[in-house]
């Protein structure tokens, strides 16, 4: 039986709609429902919230907490799926990365465009990734989303193309 850690920091894939304030909001965590929608037998996936925000209010105190959050469960040597919003979710990778340079297991940071439970959510496919590939990479800290991985330190949110692309190299002079 394989554990994994799924630490829930809010973001889009956690919104619901608000019928009182008439918009979509960070209220409560969902994660542990749609996880039980999948199979999974051979998987122990222990659900960690941290915090229910919009990725866009994440403070550097937030990332710090989510740091000390995760010190204890890396030295169970079981990999950690992070649920975050993508507006920000680079930066948190790189936050972590700097935290924990010498990891030995993955990391992966994923999230969705669109909430769960919407109408053509990507935030299902996004997280049943996310599972697969913390059980298949190497340690490190990785952004999975779409049917992709990136190391978290080279690749950046593509608005217009509403997912995360390759960061362009930078020049050198």
């Amino acid at each position: 039986m394989q554990t994994i850690y799924v630490l829930t920091t809010g973001g889009t894939i956690e919104k619901m709609y608000s019928e009182q304030a008439g918009t979509v909001v960070n209220d409560a965590s969902k994660i542990g429902q749609y996880l039980d929608l999948l199979r999974l037998p051979d998987t122990d996936v222990q659900v960690v919230p941290v915090m229910n925000k919009d990725s866009l209010e994440m403070t550097s105190e937030d990332r710090a907490e989510l740091v000390s959050r995760l010190s204890p469960l890396l030295e169970s040597g079981c990999p950690i799926v992070i649920t975050h919003g993508t507006d920000t979710m680079a930066e948190t990778g790189l936050y972590i990365q700097k935290a924990f340079p010498a990891l030995s297991v993955p990391i992966v940071l994923t999230g969705a465009m669109r909430p769960l439970g919407f109408e053509h959510s990507d935030g299902l496919q996004n997280l049943t990734e996310s599972l697969l590939a913390a059980r298949l990479l190497a340690p490190g800290v990785y952004i999975v989303i779409h049917g992709q991985v990136f190391p978290a330190d080279r690749t950046i949110k593509d608005r217009e193309l509403g997912t995360f692309v390759p960061k362009p190299p930078t020049p050198t002079a």
